[in-house]
């Protein structure tokens, strides 16, 4: 089983950076998509920023030019960089990863989340 340990979120003010990083522990995996989901009170959860094991990237149109995803593979992490933080990014962050498993099993895991709060 993959297990995903989120980090990094807090209290910032308007305009201010945070960095989130998230950790996938198991045995004999490899992780393919992994990703950031956020979910604000009362409205549905929402893709943030995903990164492929290539690196490629794909961001919400609300984040882009602020948030910056990476990875590193030998880790098994992802990061997301925010900067320039507005009270409407104001959410629980949900790191995903996606991927096969030692015994050719796919797996689709989500971290615990990880409280953002952005004051204005």
């Amino acid at each position: 089983q993959v297990q995903l340990v989120e980090s990094g979120g807090g209290l910032v003010q308007f305009g201010g950076s945070l960095r989130l990083s998230c950790a996938a522990s198991g045995t004999g995996f490899s992780t393919n998509d992994m990703g950031w989901y956020r979910q604000a009170p009362g409205k549905e959860r929402e893709l943030v920023a995903s990164i492929t094991r290539a690196r490629s990237t794909n961001y919400a149109d609300s984040v882009k030019g602020r948030f910056t995803i990476s990875r590193d593979n030998a880790k098994n992490t992802v990061y997301l960089q925010m900067n320039s933080l507005k009270p409407e990014d104001t959410a629980v962050y949900y790191c995903n990863a996606q991927g096969v498993t030692r015994q050719l099993r796919r797996f689709d895991s989500w971290g615990q989340g990880t409280q953002v709060t952005v004051s204005s």
